[in-house]
């Protein structure tokens, strides 16, 4: 049999197949199963150790329902889907072209088995020197006739699904490239309101937020209506902290937040050696303006 799983694909299409409904351990064999035509199903020493391993990974989890685990996708393991989608468009097209391989095999061992037959006939009928009746030739011919129909079907449904499959991972790829598009876009897009605002607001988080967004930060706000303009507008972000009462206690949480914000931003949109220069540029300046602002010298 033709490898159906390269290493680590089973995985991925676990969680696939996790991501479409919370399923229990049989019917995730059955599901396989069925996409395989009843060509391939793994076995369940197969399945429910790597289910184990997902769920100890924080990847899935499960609830006992009438007895058995039933598995959902946790949202660890939608990210992990989401950045994988590529490779799961190729396993997609792998899986059609296993089906296809299979059924050629299958249809390779119905031709043997038929020439085989064929064979056999011939040598019983030399060796008896009898002739075989009509009414067992028919049955033979309608057995042989059943058997080329029943791998030419399989042959069939195969080469539908490795078309279909292509025609997928073609689109799959298309609708990520427009997709990662869209984000880039989004994400300018936010960054431009967000330095616009901060640039308003100045002191410590207008020069913070303005060296994250690479626009060089934000002078710190004069007295009068720049200052009152400037707390308002640093009050608009991270709001939801509320004061502890302690200063010190108070900024390392709001330092904690931004670099919460960095690590997500950074997660979602992919990161490059180009970013990260620029990111430590920006960072180096924000780091020289916070501490003279904290040293009373901004």
């Amino acid at each position: 049999m033709p490898p159906v799983f390269a290493h680590g694909r089973l995985r991925l299409y676990l969680l696939k197949l996790l991501d479409e409904a919370p399923r229990h351990g049989y019917e995730v064999i059955r599901l396989l199963e069925e996409r395989f035509q009843g060509l391939y199903a793994p076995s369940a020493g197969t399945v429910y150790p790597r289910l184990a391993k997902l769920e100890a990974e924080g990847l899935v989890t499960y609830a006992t329902e009438g007895g058995r685990k039933v598995y959902s996708i946790t949202e660890a393991g939608r990210a992990e889907l989401a950045d994988r989608s590529g490779e799961l468009a190729d396993l997609e097209l792998e899986i059609r072209d296993s089906v296809t391989e299979l059924a050629a095999e299958i249809r390779d061992d119905v031709r043997g088995a038929a020439g085989d037959l064929r064979r056999e006939m011939r040598a019983a009928a030399s060796a008896s020197a009898t002739r075989v009746d009509d009414e067992s030739w028919k049955t033979i011919k309608e057995e042989m006739s059943r058997a080329r129909a029943e791998w030419k079907e399989q042959a069939r449904r195969a080469k539908d699904e490795s078309r279909r499959a292509r025609e997928e991972a073609q689109a799959a790829r298309r609708q990520a490239k427009e997709a990662q598009e869209r984000a880039r876009e989004e994400v300018q897009r936010i960054a431009g309101q967000l330095q616009e605002q901060f640039a308003k607001s100045g002191g410590v988080l207008g020069n913070l937020a303005g060296a994250w967004l690479g626009g060089g930060g934000a002078p710190a706000a004069s007295a009068g209506g720049s200052a009152a303009a400037g707390a308002a507008g640093a009050a608009d972000w991270a709001e939801d902290l509320v004061p502890s009462g302690d200063p010190a206690r108070d900024l390392d949480r709001l330092l904690d937040r931004f670099r919460d914000e960095v690590r997500d931003a950074a997660r979602d949109h992919g990161v490059t050696a180009a970013r990260v220069a620029e990111a430590r540029a920006d960072l180096a300046a924000a780091a020289a303006r916070l501490s003279a602002t904290l040293r009373g010298k901004g």
